[in-house]
């Protein structure tokens, strides 16, 4: 006999614990199925841990320049295996976390593969052998993977994908990271605070590319500015891996390759969502390229079958994962009849994002470039850090804060920040947009002195002409 519920989470990221909770919260009966480790590959292999390394990292380098603090720290010393422990026992103690979560909201956990097996069924193989369990409404949220390239395939040895990054068996004395995105800016950004020799090879034009171009500009001087070697319109042609290293050809612009031998390299080119070989044949949906095509409030094609997070169209972001989360099973609850539940769609024009590379980078929103590519007459504001007393007195006044308005309606359309904690910040803007903020709202908000916050006004009234301190 078939276990029943009303609700099947096939996935436990931040999407699918999520999503289990708040379908438990609305008095749903919830099953949540995890093939390897509750909290999904952000908690345990990705955002978390990795800010767990990043931390250290930044100590470190904090603790080498101590001197320009009036302090003083001799013989300054990583170790390394320590760092590592560090972050791994940070991911333990969140997978305990969702581990009580579960037991607290009374979510059925079946560790094991599960795969659809038609309308409504699941079938899980895994610690109690074959399970069929049964629902009316299944939520896919099985993530992403690392994307290999076809000439560098990781071996966990000499090439590592973002996993192997994350517990190294030694410290590379040089380091080749291909792509400049969040995660290799990150690992790129650890690694040398930590001191390898790093390397960075992208293809685009500039680096962080998805980024507004004043952002990128400012990080590629940072990098450079750090001892990184940074290579933009440029690609990696081949890779000759050794046992004391690997040789790789490096393609520039011009055409030419040069070839150079790195002791360790990070291949972080994006991810594959993981839609192969759950079942999504026996219930009628065919993924596009891996990506679940969805409705609003994540619906598929299939009734009763929804899909959040990786699976479905980017930006791949663990809080976007989680916000669809709790979108679908507040639509799910109000299917099944719950009239107090009103979902709610996601703007995805309001979606944040984060890097933690040194500098920090966060924004929201459409780039300076974008809102005039889709039509918008635009007003740019941008304040630096250097005029912020804040910033200076953290001893980090490298940075800035550009907001985009329309011209024409004052709407704030994008934020843009670049340095000192400024993941901690942009939600200001988020907030904003969200309450579809114009300029004059912001304009007339109180900001706290002294605050890096203080930036964000600033910029805003540099858009207008009435920035203060510049």
């Amino acid at each position: 006999m078939a276990e029943t519920y009303d609700v099947i989470v096939l996935g436990s990221g931040p999407g699918g614990y999520v999503a289990a909770i708040r379908c438990a919260q609305l008095g749903l009966k919830t099953a949540i199925v995890e093939r390897e480790v509750l909290g999904g590959i952000c908690l345990n292999w990705g955002c978390i841990p990795t800010k767990a390394l990043l931390r250290s990292a930044e100590v470190f380098h904090q603790m080498q320049h101590a001197k320009a603090y009036g302090l003083a720290a001799d013989n300054v010393r990583a170790d390394l295996g320590a760092v590592v422990a560090r972050s791994r026992g940070v991911a333990k103690q969140l997978n305990q976390g969702v581990t009580h979560l579960m037991k607290k909201n009374k979510i059925a956990v079946h560790m094991g593969n599960g795969v659809l097996k038609g309308p409504g069924k699941l079938e899980v193989t895994g610690e109690k052998g074959v399970e069929v369990l049964s629902a009316k409404h299944i939520i896919v949220c099985t993530g992403a993977r690392a994307r290999d390239l076809p000439f560098a395939k990781a071996d966990g040895e000499r090439v590592w994908t973002y996993r192997h990054a994350m517990t190294p068996k030694e410290l590379p004395t040089k380091l080749l990271v291909i792509g400049s995105g969040a995660i290799g800016i990150e690992f790129a950004s650890f690694y040398n605070d930590m001191g390898s020799k790093v390397t960075v090879v992208e293809m685009m034009d500039r680096v962080v590319p998805v980024e507004d171009a004043d952002v990128s500009a400012f990080l590629n001087k940072a990098l450079v500015k750090q001892g990184m070697t940074v290579l933009t319109s440029t690609g990696v042609d081949g890779l000759e891996v050794g046992k004391d290293g690997v040789k790789a050809k490096i393609k520039g612009q011009d055409g030419k390759i040069v070839e150079d031998t790195f002791s360790h390299v990070i291949v972080a080119v994006g991810v594959i969502a993981n839609t192969e070989n759950i079942g999504l044949d026996t219930v009628g949906v065919t993924p596009e390229r891996g990506i679940i095509a969805i409705d609003d409030y994540g619906r598929t094609s299939a009734k009763g079958v929804w899909a959040i997070g990786d699976v479905t169209p980017g930006p791949w972001l663990a809080h976007k994962a989680s916000h669809e989360g709790v979108t679908a099973a507040e639509a799910i609850a109000a299917e099944l009849g719950n009239k107090d539940v009103h979902p709610h769609a996601m703007d995805r024009r309001n979606i944040p994002g984060c890097t933690y590379c040194h500098p920090q980078i966060a924004s929201v929103g459409l780039t300076e470039a974008k809102a005039k590519e889709a039509g918008y007459e635009v007003r740019a504001g941008t304040f630096p850090f250097i005029g912020n007393g804040k910033a200076i007195a953290l001893g980090e006044p490298e940075g800035f804060v550009k907001t985009v308005f329309d011209a024409k309606t004052g709407e704030l359309l994008g934020a843009h920040m670049i340095g000192a904690e400024v993941t901690e910040i942009i939600q200001g803007y988020v907030v904003g947009k969200t309450l579809e903020t114009t300029e004059i709202e912001l304009m007339q908000t109180i900001f706290p002195h002294p605050t890096v916050s203080e930036a964000m006004h600033e910029s805003v009234l540099a858009a207008y002409g009435r920035a203060i301190h510049i």
